[in-house]
């Protein structure tokens, strides 16, 4: 029997937007339609699909004055921020640039007896399971390489950014993308499992959290389907003794507290060097102390509720305990926090790795800061965690961060910067954060696959 998905607004707790899920014969049907599809949009030249892929993301761009408001609503992200068009515009233009070159084959070598050279094909069907943080520019990610490289697309979005994938969809079949090639689905847990274990997809690209994860990967058992996971992070800054300090404690707190703290590569952990411990300290809770918590829908807001009442209240689990165990919490109570989903930002001090809020991931406004006195102790509490996305470094001497950097498990190492997805660059993480690449050149090779072509000339 159909069920139904329910967004309901941080904002109050009311209903915003319901949606009927398909059954598993209507969900096995739409994945038979991509796969058909597939061949014909494949054969298409490269920038045809190029020009369909980014007349789809400027038709979002015209969207924004709708969108912006809306993920307020379904999320709680401040309308002050504008929305997320210019980093899903920069993430799916470098894409569409690097496409030719990223998609081009392998010249291996030819002769008056062999030509050898090694095709870059596409899987098939991609299927997309996007989060709710940055719910536009984290499906884009892969939506864009994916159906640029010629595959077809099902996107599932997040319950609580339910309408992300139908204004997507709305964009791109409007710009001429045909209705089978990118198709948005609602999905049940279940029949998400049965999919995946049936075959019906040819690549599956997860963000969101470890279970999440290890429930894609138990459904992809045994079916040799690839499945690129980006899960939890605990992500670390550390502030070296010739840091630039305000930079460092406007960024690092900036990277901390931004969206509620609900980032994938948001900033949880902050060890500083001794010689600038107290400093830092200091100039960061001020920082706090001047945000604005409040109805995102109001321009004054600079810090709206968490998406969840239940993202909240593990959050404030996590600094209760940490508090018991001789933690020092330096923001009082914001007038503004309900005990529900409007969360005063906190930063805690005197916190060690014993404490789950430095150890799980917290995917909320809160920041523990430590003091630390030399490189070796800091690399040894940031390699401290179950997970490794991006590692935050504070230093004049690029020389000392690629040292360190070398040293820290982690998937990108920032200097002097935090909290951003260079699409350069390629998006991974190691251990619990899961495994595979998205972005740059490597998010292509990760969306296709590898076709060798060795041909034997007849010669006379």
């Amino acid at each position: 029997m159909a069920g139904m998905l329910t967004c309901i607004s941080p904002i109050d707790g009311s209903v915003f937007a319901e949606r009927p899920v398909l059954s598993a014969e209507a969900a096995f049907e739409a994945a038979a339609r991509a796969k058909v599809a597939q061949k014909a949009w494949a054969a298409r030249p490269l920038q045809e699909r190029i020009d369909l892929v980014m007349a789809g993301v400027a038709a979002v761009g015209a969207m924004n004055d709708e969108i912006v408001p809306e993920i307020a609503q379904m999320m709680g992200r401040p309308v002050r921020y504008g929305g997320e068009f210019g980093g899903f515009n920069e993430r799916a233009s470098h894409m569409a640039g690097i496409a030719a070159e990223s998609l081009a084959d392998i010249e291996v070598g030819e002769d008056a007896t062999f030509k050898r050279y090694i095709k870059r094909i596409p899987h098939g069907v991609v299927f997309v399971v996007a989060p709710w943080n940055y719910p536009y520019m984290t499906a884009i990610n892969t939506v864009a390489p994916a159906l640029i490289a010629g595959n077809t697309v099902m996107l599932k979005h997040a319950t609580q950014t339910l309408l992300v994938g139908e204004r997507m969809a709305q964009a791109f079949h409007s710009a001429g993308v045909p209705e089978d090639v990118f198709q948005n689905v609602f999905l049940s847990h279940d029949v998400t499992n049965d999919l995946i274990a049936g075959n019906a997809f040819d690549f599956v690209n997860f963000t969101g959290s470890v279970g999440g994860g290890q429930a894609m990967e138990r459904a992809a058992a045994g079916t040799f389907t690839g499945v690129g996971t980006e899960l939890g992070g605990k992500d670390p800054g550390y502030v070296m003794e010739d840091a630039d300090l305000d930079a460092a404690v406007d960024t690092l707190i900036d990277g901390a507290m931004f969206n509620s703290g609900q980032c994938c590569c948001g900033i949880e952990r902050i060890y500083v060097h001794e010689s600038l411990y107290d400093a830092f300290v200091a100039k960061a809770v001020e920082v706090v102390k001047g945000y604005k918590l409040g109805n995102p829908m109001e321009e004054a807001t600079t810090i709206g509720p968490m998406a969840n009442v239940r993202f909240a209240n593990e959050v404030r689990a996590q600094i209760a305990e940490a508090l018991e165990a001789g933690a020092t919490a330096h923001i009082e109570t914001f007038a503004e926090d309900d005990g529900g989903a409007y969360l005063t930002p906190q930063i805690l001090t005197d916190v060690t790795h014993e404490m789950r809020v430095m150890r799980d991931e917290s995917f909320g406004p809160v920041v523990g800061i430590m003091k630390v006195s030399s490189d070796e102790e800091a690399i040894a509490l940031m390699n401290d965690s179950e997970f490794g996305l991006t590692a935050s470094l504070w230093t004049t001497d690029v020389a000392r961060a690629e040292r360190v950097g070398n040293e820290i498990e982690t998937g990108t190492v920032f200097m002097n910067r935090a909290d951003y997805l260079d699409p350069g660059l390629c998006w991974t993480g190691c251990k619990n954060t899961g495994r595979g690449g998205g972005l740059s050149v490597i998010g292509f090779q990760n969306l296709t696959r590898p076709k060798s072509y060795h041909l034997k000339k007849v010669t006379s």
